[in-house]
């Protein structure tokens, strides 16, 4: 169970209301622990980022909370882009290889990482799936993580750049009230924008909130079912992986 995602302490809370017991001790290892594992796997994010920037791979972590529409979003792009770049894709779910299948019908590799009762990827999973996959020189690399707007925000998993897709379906006030996942992304994807007009969703409120937790913040504004809107993040990612210096050595 993570100790990120205040599963452990929701517990102690409840036993708190029955006992008087001082939790001091006990929040206090929570803390000493939640350290070592981000320690820990801020290490093996290192590495990853080490090996992915000496073959030149682009490899971006995409993140949001489960129906954002952000696997529809990767096999469109993949499908657009593969004629362009050599793509791999690391998929992150609870249970399942639903999304893994989805991906490798378009062509492109595709490593599933069952995470079962874990609420995150950690760079150690993507670690050893960036082993099977040995990415191309040049390559992009997309890592979908398992669908959450709290934990995945807290781990680094070696990616060039955190991205937070948001439908508009799930309301405007999103990134306030998760505020840790849009203040660590550089960009976030407004998807399904094909709904705005059947919808209570304020655009500009929303955006003005996301930026207010995180001004370096950058938006899109898309649909993953029309196509409005991706060629601006087609054109982001190009233009982010093309500054990539060349490629140092082949992955081991």
């Amino acid at each position: 169970m993570c100790a990120i995602c205040g599963c452990v302490g929701a517990a102690e809370s409840s036993h708190q209301h029955h006992h008087a017991y001082d939790h001091s001790h006990d929040t206090a290892r929570l803390i000493r622990v939640e350290r070592d594992l981000l320690s820990k796997n801020n290490e093996y994010a290192s590495l990853n980022r080490g090996r992915l920037r000496d073959n030149a791979v682009f490899a971006l972590n995409l993140m949001s909370s489960p129906g954002a529409g952000k696997t529809t979003l990767l096999v469109r792009t993949v499908s657009d882009l593969m004629a362009r770049w050599p793509i791999a894709v690391i998929e992150g779910d609870q249970q399942t290889s639903v999304d893994a299948d989805r991906i490798r019908a378009t062509g492109a590799p595709a490593v599933q990482i069952n995470t079962g009762k874990g609420c995150h990827l950690d760079a150690h999973m993507v670690g050893h799936a960036i082993g099977d996959l040995l990415p191309e020189p040049r390559s992009l690399l997309f890592i979908e993580n398992v669908g959450n707007l709290v934990c995945p925000a807290a781990f680094d998993l070696g990616e060039a750049h955190k991205v937070v897709v948001l439908s508009v379906t799930e309301g405007d006030d999103k990134p306030l009230k998760y505020p840790d996942m849009f203040a660590a992304a550089d960009l976030m994807l407004l998807n399904k924008a094909d709904l705005l007009p059947y919808i209570d969703f304020d655009l500009t409120a929303c955006c003005a909130a996301a930026l207010r937790v995180n001004p370096r913040l950058q938006v899109l504004i898309l649909s993953a079912r029309t196509g409005d809107g991706l060629e601006a993040w087609y054109a982001w990612i190009e233009g982010h992986a093309g500054q990539l210096p060349p490629p140092a050595v082949r992955l081991p």
